[in-house]
């Protein structure tokens, strides 16, 4: 509700009823059908109250529709500009797991897909985008810089640099790792001047770490109000077609996290 406040759209609530609901034998005791259809629209009446509380001059719509959430929702995705989901995984570390509607969707559907895990308690105004080598596309950085511009945020742009595995005789190789630090540093610093350029008005934060991807955005994450990340999975099966940096911030960010496909990707 928030964000299409900010961006001036209006707000679609979808809740996808299993076909189960539809498809319930005709010994089934009578009255039962109508109250689990009836149940699926009061958890869509539910929110589209809370949504208006919270935004009462939004113009929201409800879509109550039969089918995998999965799939119901990738169809709704079509003609938006975003697509928010919680997150609802119930292994055994419940919180830590993602749920799999946001996998089948994340960096699977042309809108940016936005995860929601954590309730909001404080607003730091800060946005990070994470990207290493090769740069993110454009879109990833075009997305987080309108998402300042829309909050009035800092951009925290973290570039992230692994460290090289070296042998026993690794100290011999500091000055190599300071140089390619000191380049990785420059080629961040040329990537944002044109979109520094494009978007004046936005405060931007660059932070070069030596460091996992993962766990480096993650720890940034926690003084975040969005944590924006590409989609580049090369495969096309589970977590390798949404990329395993992707794929590890959706799961432990300490806040939400918008993965933004490129265009053209498969």
């Amino acid at each position: 509700a928030d964000d299409a406040v900010r961006r001036g759209r209006p707000l679609r609530i979808v809740h996808a009823c299993a076909p189960w609901i539809y498809d319930i034998p005709l010994q089934t005791p009578p009255g039962f059908r109508d109250s689990m259809a009836e149940y699926c629209q009061e958890i869509l009446d539910a929110a589209l109250s809370q949504a208006r509380s919270h935004a009462p001059g939004l113009e929201i719509e409800t879509v109550r529709e039969k089918g995998k959430p999965g799939e119901v929702l990738r169809r709704e995705a079509e003609d938006a500009e975003e697509i928010v989901l919680g997150s609802r995984g119930l292994g055994g570390f419940t919180g830590l797991l993602l749920g799999s509607v946001s996998l089948a969707l994340a960096g699977r559907v042309a809108a940016p897909v936005v995860v929601v895990r954590e309730p909001r308690r404080h607003v730091h105004d800060e946005i990070v985008v994470g990207f290493g080598g090769p740069p993110a596309p454009e879109e990833v950085f075009r997305y987080a810089f309108e998402e300042a511009v829309t909050r009035k945020a800092v951009l925290h742009a973290v570039h992230t640099v692994q460290t090289p595995v070296l042998g026993p005789y690794a100290a011999a190789y500091t000055s190599l790792i300071d140089d390619a630090f000191v380049t990785e540093k420059r080629v961040a610093a040329e990537t944002l001047e044109p979109w520094r350029e494009r978007y004046p008005q936005v405060e931007v934060r660059q932070t070069v770490v030596i460091g996992h991807p993962v766990a480096v955005l993650c720890e940034a994450s926690q003084t975040a109000d969005l944590l924006v990340v590409g989609s580049r999975g090369l495969g096309r099966v589970g977590a390798a077609a949404l990329g395993s940096v992707s794929h590890g911030v959706l799961h432990h960010a300490r806040c939400p996290v918008a993965v933004v496909r490129p265009r053209g990707e498969a």
